[in-house]
């Protein structure tokens, strides 16, 4: 049996004992380095810990566990140790589950079943070895970042170049006008003259070439009612519009920095999202 370090986040803390108490009797070489409740810890401790997997817990206080996951593939330092293998624990319908097979990621269903984890296991043990293959190790963290792009796409989570819901309601009405208030005043922002969006907290800043604006909506809501065509997601907390950006150029590590027109500012564009600038 191979020795490796695990992670577990589980807002429940019986189902997390029980899932500990299950994997130790499984798979006894396996250390659990954390055991968390939330997905803000998920990933803080997911960074410091670099363990070897991940047991994510879907919905969790604040940061759920496709987020921490998302926000783990952004995050993870160009060490040259490869992303966790991430299975999910969820409680989630038919439906879902089949967008997490699609994806490439395993998942076990809450309560988690003795029969179901023994595959999972399996799964896990035989993905580690492949992984210490040499070929394996040149490719780095690409296949995680390509399984993450693949479940974000079927989730419908705005990853440019994917289809899916969000896709859908923006097809049809894209906004076209954004209302910022400050104090007893409202501005109105045309979609078209914003050059990027920026999360800060429970707002978003709008940052057109004059000015910032504050909005109080989260930047996945806003997501949705953009034209995907026009605004492509770059990070997490990032969205920029595509004919703003003069240029993209890659650091000595591989890493993305977008300059725009008309504006000083340098934005950063994550593992997740740099398939798009592939062609560089």
């Amino acid at each position: 049996m191979m020795n490796a370090t695990a992670l577990i986040a589980e807002d429940e803390p019986l189902l997390a004992a029980n899932l500990q108490a299950e994997l130790a009797r499984l798979w006894p070489e396996l250390r659990i380095v954390a055991s968390v409740g939330d997905g803000a810890s998920a990933l803080q401790q997911g960074l410091t810990l670099q363990p070897d997997l991940l047991f994510l817990d879907i919905r969790m206080p604040g940061m759920s566990g496709l987020d921490a996951a998302q926000a783990l593939a952004e995050d993870w330092p160009d060490s040259g140790r490869p992303l966790p293998l991430v299975v999910f624990v969820t409680a989630y319908d038919e439906y879902a589950l089949r967008a997490f097979e699609r994806a490439a990621l395993d998942y076990v269903l809450k309560p988690v079943q003795t029969e179901r984890l023994a595959k999972t296991c399996a799964r896990l043990q035989a993905a580690l070895q492949a992984r210490e293959q040499p070929q394996a190790a040149e490719a780095g963290l690409a296949p995680m970042i390509d399984q993450l792009r693949a479940l974000f796409g079927v989730a419908g989570q705005g990853v440019p170049g994917t289809s899916g819901p969000a896709d859908a309601a923006t097809a049809s009405a894209p906004l076209r006008m954004i209302q910022a208030s400050a104090g007893n005043t409202i501005t109105m922002v045309p979609v078209g003259e914003v050059l990027y969006f920026e999360a800060a907290d429970k707002y978003v800043r709008v940052i057109t070439a004059e000015r910032e604006h504050l909005i109080r909506t989260s930047l996945r809501e806003l997501l949705q009612q953009l034209d995907s065509q026009q605004f492509w997601q770059i990070h997490r907390g990032t969205v920029v519009r595509a004919d703003a950006i003069a240029s993209a150029s890659r650091d000595e590590s591989g890493k993305l920095t977008l300059s725009l027109r008309d504006h000083a500012a340098k934005l950063s564009v994550s593992r997740l999202y740099a398939e798009q600038f592939k062609g560089m």
